[in-house]
């Protein structure tokens, strides 16, 4: 979809206004910007160019975590965790280039017009599901792994990171059993994040350059700025804030946006 025209001031409102909220509403969760970003995004650009804004954001908004947060991170888990995370997201965003120039698998007809149904958004599509329903499912939800599969969660987080940039709660449902304080889980979680981000970044620089439409610097711009003040406000504020219905929220969005990719409406 064109980010120009009467939409350009929608664009502007929903993504900033998104990247405010869910930057200051899922700080010390250690995931949920990207979560709540990547639909937003997509919902007016390509989903491969979707990933790589929302990984802009995402990795800026880090830097700054880093500075507020970094220094509590626990170094042992760090290299254990991160430095598998770095060459899977390495995979994951090459893999998102390879389902990104893949031609079309189908089309249909639908309300009179032709949806037309990619791999990359099938495959990013069904990813949100199965996110959505982590989010939404208890069971799934609280899951979490012994700290010796340290390595192990850090190349699944990096993979599904590099893929389609939803990786926080699977790097949350194993660095909970690290054996880490609330401050040492929140900074270690922020720099993983951010190397992670710089991983993929590099390869992600293709889908922007040869994007049909002008990318949008002052959209991302803008839009990191939002991320740093409700970073500032929940760094300041929520400390004791769990968002239930949040959750319940970022569910049912990762499910409907992901539904619509998959089926090519979005």
């Amino acid at each position: 979809m064109s980010s120009g025209g009467v939409l350009r001031p929608v664009i502007y409102l929903v993504i900033c206004t998104t990247a405010f909220l869910a930057s200051g509403l899922t700080f010390f969760s250690g995931f949920g910007l990207g979560t709540l970003l990547l639909p937003a995004f997509a919902v007016f650009f390509p989903v491969e160019l979707a990933v790589a804004m929302t990984a802009v954001v995402h990795f800026a908004n880090g830097l700054f975590k880093v500075v507020l947060v970094g220094r509590h991170a626990a170094k042992a888990v760090v290299l254990r965790f991160g430095l598998p995370a770095m060459v899977a997201a390495f995979g994951g965003a090459w893999t998102l280039g390879v389902l990104a120039d893949l031609p079309p698998w189908f089309d249909y007809e639908l309300a009179g017009r032709t949806v037309v149904v990619t791999p990359v958004k099938f495959v990013i599509g069904l990813l949100l599901v199965a996110f959505a329903l982590i989010e939404s499912l208890p069971a799934l939800r609280e899951k979490s792994f012994d700290a010796r599969w340290l390595p192990f969660g850090g190349m699944l987080s990096g993979f599904f990171g590099g893929l389609s940039g939803n990786q926080g709660a699977l790097r949350s449902a194993f660095l909970v059993r690290a054996g880490l304080s609330k401050e040492a889980f929140i900074g270690s979680g922020v720099v993983i994040a951010c190397l992670i981000d710089l991983s993929r970044l590099g390869l992600y620089s293709r889908q922007w350059m040869r994007a049909q439409e002008p990318f949008d610097y002052g959209l991302l711009g803008v839009a990191m700025a939002a991320a740093f003040v409700g970073a500032l406000i929940g760094n300041r504020y929520l400390k004791k804030l769990t968002m239930r219905g949040l959750q319940r929220l970022v569910g049912a969005m990762l499910f409907l946006v992901g539904i619509g990719l998959a089926g090519g409406i979005l």
